[in-house]
């Protein structure tokens, strides 16, 4: 499992979206980009359907997934 709590562009708050790590300033929990990369969507149609996430925030959290996916 990710530990997310080092990634700026997400955040987590017990009362809202049952506690999940959403991106920082919305209600988009993070795993809802991997669920939709994994059925082959790409980051800008990601993009285009949750326009509260920015490509900056899309793109840490990727990188901050790749990083803790090479310590593991």
């Amino acid at each position: 499992m990710i530990d997310w709590s080092s990634c700026p562009a997400v955040e987590r708050d017990s009362e809202r979206v049952s506690g999940a790590w959403v991106f920082r300033g919305t209600r988009i929990p993070v795993t809802t980009l991997f669920q939709n990369l994994d059925d082959g969507a790409h980051v800008a149609n990601f993009m285009d359907w949750f326009p509260g996430v920015t490509l900056a925030q899309v793109r840490a959290v990727l990188e901050h997934a790749a990083r803790s996916l090479k310590a593991a």
